[in-house]
């Protein structure tokens, strides 16, 4: 039995003017390197009194990628990294669903450089709410880690004091607000 409202049942659509679909990953075995997309749509399905019968759906523009560093978002956008000419859509879509307590575990397809590989998305329900316009608000932060070589994204550089400049293991972050669909 959930703990979601009855309210959440129904279909909810990103907004992306409230939301942030980006990523994290070590740099230089040092430091944390941050980026998000500016470009992105997606829908999910909740059903609250089962919700492993939910779904859901996103596509991300590769192109839109802003890291801060304009050389680094044009070297993401490159055939080293996701090979955004060829590819300039990253997606996932939902293949089934499950409960880990309160949290909404995701398994689906995420798609990268073409390749399509699965991913459990765990998702944490962050409430209810309605603007001054009357629209029904949800909130969802969603967290996955996910090792890039398996995307056949392995561009890397050896430092000199040993490891890599790029780590392999990526944490993705998913904070989203969605508009109840009418």
């Amino acid at each position: 039995m959930s703990n979601f409202p009855a309210e959440l049942t129904g279909t909810w659509e990103i907004d992306p003017g409230h939301s942030t679909i980006g990523f994290a990953v070590k740099h230089a075995m040092v430091s944390t390197t941050r980026g998000h997309f500016a470009t992105f749509s997606g829908t999910a399905t909740i059903d609250a009194a089962n919700p492993e019968a939910s779904s859901a759906d996103l596509e991300i523009d590769a192109t839109s990628i802003v890291t801060g560093n304009e050389q680094r978002d044009g070297h993401l956008r490159s055939a080293d990294f996701w090979d955004a000419d060829n590819n300039p859509k990253i997606t996932f879509k939902s293949t089934s669903a499950k409960l880990d307590g309160d949290d909404l575990i995701l398994v689906g397809d995420l798609t990268i450089k073409g390749v399509a590989k699965p991913v459990e998305i765990k998702w944490e329900f962050n409430g209810l709410a309605a603007d001054p316009w009357g629209t029904q608000k949800a909130g969802f932060d969603g967290t996955a880690t996910i090792n890039r070589s398996d995307w056949g994204i392995s561009w890397n550089t050896a430092l000199e004091t040993g490891g890599f400049l790029i780590s392999d293991k990526v944490k993705l972050v998913l904070e989203i607000e969605a508009n109840k669909k009418a």
